[in-house]
């Protein structure tokens, strides 16, 4: 399984560079099938949305799908799925979208896709990696209301380790070292917190920092 799990998308050069080579394909040949679900739920300005679309769309790919598998039936998403290189999960609400990511059936087709794809997560897509969400941190570090009506609390358990994004932002003024110590003090698993110049790139288990920013590493094994 090889993800790249971000905070802000694929923001620079070496996590470009990193797509293509997990994906092991040159950007003419790559399709990318990009997630918005996790935004469904947010309110106000969606420039961050756009933004992120813009960006995979500079990257001048043979093919760049959205894909939103909370909207329509699993007899249109799915084979737009399989026709995808590379799934870009984008940000938003982490329970909306974990919610429906396991409502849809995708939970169990993702492990059986991933053979072949590559997983991308932002903010979100990023969080819901791990082996469950954190509700009590999540909403701490970012909306007090994050959970709303949805009651999940296990991840899809693809990494060992939790990544919590936006570090330093003006955005998310509490993703800063006081409380990232203080959420670790929780758990026992490591701890990435990334800022949005950061990714971590994981092939079959084996994990490295991919940086032109900042990240701290907590209970670090």
């Amino acid at each position: 399984m090889k993800l790249l799990l971000t905070s802000g998308g694929i923001t620079n050069k070496s996590m470009v560079n990193e797509l293509f080579a997990l994906a092991e394909k040159s950007a003419e040949e790559l399709s990318i099938a990009f997630i918005p679900t996790a935004a469904n739920v947010e309110e106000g300005d969606k420039g961050w949305l756009v933004d992120d679309l813009v960006i995979l769309k500079n990257l001048k790919p043979k093919l760049l799908d959205v894909v939103d598998f909370s909207a329509v039936p699993r007899d249109i998403w799915q084979p737009r799925l399989e026709a995808a290189d590379v799934f870009v999960f984008g940000g938003g609400n982490t329970f909306h979208l974990m919610y429906h990511i396991r409502k849809s059936g995708l939970a169990e087709l993702l492990p059986e896709l991933l053979k072949t794809r590559v997983y991308v997560g932002i903010s979100a897509g990023s969080m819901v990696a791990a082996r469950t969400l954190l509700p009590p941190a999540t909403q701490l570090l970012y909306y007090p209301d994050e959970v709303g009506d949805y009651h999940e609390e296990n991840g899809l358990g693809f990494v060992d380790f939790y990544v919590r994004p936006h570090l330093n932002s003006p955005h998310f003024p509490k993703v800063r070292d006081e409380y990232l110590q203080e959420l670790a003090k929780q758990v026992p698993e490591t701890v990435y917190a990334i800022d949005d110049q950061t990714a971590i790139s994981v092939v079959d288990g084996q994990m490295k920092i991919i940086s032109e920013g900042e990240y701290k590493i907590y209970n670090k094994k």
